[in-house]
């Protein structure tokens, strides 16, 4: 990692591995003169949210800014827009401390246009991700790459760890002509890489000619998941309000194009599951049965107060790990996928099973009434095809 780096950036890196024991983002290292060299007398457009800020909670927005080689343009936001807060498309709007222009990239462009790229020559990404592949601000990342290429702009990645850890790889890996915005790139569902790790393979197995930089985040490893980092928890998204539901998200949000309640409208989303249809006693027994590491299944009730199933009863499940560091949350997915088949055929509607597993064998396989393990193991060629090909861009020991 260290050769690609400029003399400055490393400076600054070695001057906050001094700092006590947490890690520092790419957006701490651009609060250092030596750390900002990528960006220095660059027209800046930043592609951020509420979760671009350091780790003492000042805003990215607010750094480059106050930084007098640098001269911020333009903003934009991803899905949920700029405060994060929202489940629907959204508009542009103006940054209040700055005055700046906010455009939206989930509303009626999720590209930037030439128009919104007026007047700068680099475009920053800085927005936490939660090491899911169809979470989508990966594939707005993608986009905004994809655009500085067309245009012959610098894109900076400040990189932020991966919460679930950059170790465990799980699911099946992306087919090229499945790519869409639930799915950014040939990767497995939990792809244990971080976003500056991603962009680098995008470049690299896409051949954008594009001059792409990463500023790495400081003393953050491979296993670490989000409790180690020391860094305070800010909801990505209005139902991401945990490392607990972020572990869950790659099983449990895998199912939520059925007819099936993850728990929004709830106070745990992705901790319960369930539908007015479900038993949710004879889904835990079912499930315990198979032992799955670091997780229990406890049946319960609820009532979604919005989304699926709003102001209906729910039977189901709370799904409660045990053990972070052996969850292996797509496995889990499966098991409950297969469980379901199995116990309520009829009525659990399955035609949207696809959407965010994007794997058609998989699908099959759930509702031929493949045994999950069996299935779990079909995926084992491909995700070691995936260790090897993600290995040259890795920036984490």
């Amino acid at each position: 990692m260290f050769r690609e780096l400029s003399r400055a950036v490393l400076s600054a890196l070695f001057l906050l591995a001094a700092l006590p024991a947490q890690t520092r983002t790419g957006a701490d290292v651009i609060t250092t003169p030596e750390g900002r060299a990528p960006l220095h007398n660059r027209k800046v457009g930043l592609i951020t949210n509420h979760t671009g800020r350091t780790a003492e909670g000042r805003r990215t927005v607010d750094v480059l800014a106050a930084a007098p080689e640098v001269q911020l343009v333009t903003l934009f936001s991803p899905e949920h827009g700029w405060e994060g807060v929202l489940d629907e498309k959204t508009k542009d709007t103006k940054d209040a401390a700055t005055g700046l222009p906010v455009y939206s990239l989930y509303g009626e462009t999720r590209v930037p246009t030439p128009a919104m790229l007026q007047g700068i020559d680099t475009l920053v990404f800085d927005i936490q991700d939660i090491g899911c592949r169809f979470y989508t601000y990966l594939s707005t990342m993608r986009n905004g790459m994809e655009a500085a290429a067309a245009h012959q702009l610098r894109f900076v990645v400040l990189d932020r760890p991966n919460p679930i850890g950059g170790v465990r790889m799980e699911g099946p890996v992306l087919a090229d002509d499945r790519r869409d915005f639930v799915g950014a790139h040939r990767i497995p569902l939990r792809h244990g890489m971080t976003a500056g790790e991603l962009a680098k393979m995008i470049q690299g197995e896409e051949g954008l000619q594009l001059d792409l930089q990463v500023v790495p985040c400081v003393g953050w490893q491979r296993a670490d998941l989000w409790d180690r980092t020391g860094l305070p928890w800010v909801n990505p998204s209005p139902n991401m309000r945990s490392l607990t539901q972020a572990l869950l998200y790659p099983g449990i949000g895998l199912l939520e194009g059925t007819n099936l309640s993850v728990g929004r409208g709830t106070d745990t989303p992705f901790e319960v599951l369930g539908a007015p249809w479900c038993d949710g006693v004879a889904l835990a027994l079912r499930l315990r049965e198979a032992k799955l590491p670091g997780v229990t299944f406890v049946p319960v009730s609820f009532t979604p107060t919005a989304s699926k199933f709003r102001g209906e009863l729910c039977s189901g499940l709370n799904v409660v790990i045990t053990d972070w560091q052996t969850f292996e949350p797509v496995r889990t997915g499966i098991h409950l996928a297969c469980a379901l088949r199995a116990q309520h055929e009829k009525a659990w509607d399955t035609k949207r099973l696809d959407w965010l597993l994007k794997h058609e064998p998989t699908a099959a396989a759930i509702l031929a009434g493949t045994p999950a393990d069996a299935i779990v193991a079909s995926w084992k060629k491909d995700l070691e095809l995936f260790r090897m090909r993600r290995k040259p861009f890795l920036l984490y020991e």
